[in-house]
């Protein structure tokens, strides 16, 4: 609770420097596919590059029901970034939050916010939002992943919380290395993991 404060209160001190824009995530229409499974060997399965912002792209990965994304610049020559997905099974929101930092006349982006629908592992007919916040991969540090999950079901002023973990644990968190924060109210997190290389 303490430490939430402080991010609370040293976020609002750097909160005229951050900004919000929205880009939309719609496989059918910002999307393109460059790989998918064969139709003839059975499997469900596609890798697809969307736009983003501003030539920052997104990478969404599907596969059994369950997604994982990717904002911006992926390690060099690799097209399918680490899975990142939660357990049970879920998909994304069309709707994507991009924080900006202006550099100069430029807003570059360092942290995205995007609602995932999981299904709960306690009952399959409901799902748990969840607002999850990622690092976004620079052109010159091609270093992105989830630095943070807010449980939005159950958890007033969830927004604001998602806000200020991106603005205050993006831009320095180490992929791999760093563990997520996660705020939840009522509802717990679903389990969430990432692949290791």
């Amino acid at each position: 609770m303490v430490a939430s404060a402080a991010l609370m209160i040293a976020s609002q001190a750097g909160a005229q420097d951050v900004t919000s824009a929205y880009t939309d995530l719609a496989a059918d229409k910002t999307c393109t596919t460059y790989a998918a499974a064969d139709p003839n060997e059975g499997g469900d399965w596609a890798n697809l590059v969307c736009d983003g912002y501003r030539g920052y792209p997104v990478f969404l990965s599907y596969g059994d029901a369950r997604e994982s994304l990717f904002y911006g610049f992926p390690p060099a020559g690799d097209l399918a970034p680490v899975w990142e997905s939660f357990g049970p099974f879920n998909s994304t929101g069309p709707k994507i939050e991009w924080r900006l930092e202006r550099k100069g006349d430029r807003a570059v982006p360092f942290a995205t916010i995007h609602r995932w629908f999981v299904s709960d592992p306690y009952d399959e007919t409901q799902n748990i939002e969840v607002l999850v916040v990622e690092k976004v991969g620079q052109p010159h540090e091609r270093d992105g992943c989830a630095v943070g999950y807010v449980v939005a079901s159950g958890n007033p002023n969830a927004n604001d919380k998602a806000r200020t973990i991106a603005d205050m644990q993006a831009k320095d968190f180490a992929c791999g290395a760093d563990q997520p924060v996660i705020d939840q109210g009522s509802v717990p997190v679903p389990p969430f993991h990432r692949a290791e290389n």
